[in-house]
């Protein structure tokens, strides 16, 4: 019997919703493409995991777009936090992957 999946939920903030576009470019749609493409790169966020824990994930979007995303989990759902194109230092490390 093959693994039961839960699909990916997302919970998006009103005013968060469309931050990362004013401020990166980046819409919310293409945040969320990342979580379902490969290679998907997450890391635990130790600096800034005082209050929540946090995550950082580094993907792709469904046009090879490569962003850096900060999120964490709330009740089962990905919260993005703040999202942004790869830094060149950041594409090396994900493309070794």
């Amino acid at each position: 019997m093959p693994a039961k999946i839960k699909p990916i939920k997302f919970d998006w903030d009103k005013d968060n919703k469309y931050k990362n576009w004013e401020k990166h470019k980046v819409d919310f749609k293409e945040c969320e493409e990342i979580f379902f493409n490969k290679p998907l790169k997450t890391l635990y966020d130790t600096k800034h995991s005082q209050k929540e824990n946090r995550f950082i994930a580094f993907g792709k979007t469904n046009k090879n777009k490569k962003l850096y995303i900060v999120f964490t989990i709330r009740s089962n759902k990905i919260r993005i936090i703040s999202a942004r194109k790869q830094s060149q230092k950041e594409r090396k490390y994900y493309e070794k992957s």
